[in-house]
């Protein structure tokens, strides 16, 4: 499962396998393998490389939520967001205070932004146009907010799950 996650205000692109009491993670080029045994509710003993890390993990942790995790004495706030979900006006109610990533949904070539940075949005509003197969998709924010960043460019081809702005 591939994912964006925000560690401590810094983004990351991460990739996780469940196999069980076994996770391989990938983030950003490097690679992990942990064995998982949950000590209590939300406490966890990760064992990789003969080495044992002591997790808590504060909250559920939803796409869009933003959770504490405890590693020994770190703590760190974590965001997990899945790229590939596809975010509509219905889904507004879940970003509230959260920042909100509009993602392409599939590779394409950006046809048309229709907001810049700093823009003032309504919830369901249009944010760029993507076409894909000779198809041209409207990307709508899911929340009201304001355009913080916008990553893409008119004629840039874009990747599925790649950031095309961001909506604080």
């Amino acid at each position: 499962m591939k994912l964006h996650a925000t560690i401590a205000g810094v983004e990351k692109d991460v990739t996780i396998r469940d196999e069980g009491l076994r996770v391989f993670a990938e983030v950003e080029g490097r690679s992990y393998d942990f064995d998982v045994h949950q000590s209590g509710n939300d406490s966890y003993l990760l064992v990789s490389n003969d080495q044992v890390f002591d997790c808590r993990v504060a909250g559920a942790p939803e796409s869009g939520k933003t959770v504490n995790v405890i590693v020994g004495a770190a703590q760190y706030d974590v965001t997990l967001s899945d790229p590939k979900r596809l975010r509509g006006a219905s889904s507004a109610s879940g970003h509230t205070g959260e920042a909100a990533y509009i993602t392409a949904p599939m590779p394409g070539k950006v046809v048309r932004l229709l907001v810049e940075v700093g823009d003032q949005i309504e919830a369901g509003a249009g944010i760029a146009v993507v076409e894909a197969m000779k198809m041209q998709n409207e990307l709508k924010s899911p929340k009201a907010g304001i355009i913080a960043a916008i990553n893409a460019q008119v004629g840039a081809t874009v990747n599925g799950g790649d950031v095309l702005a961001v909506v604080e």
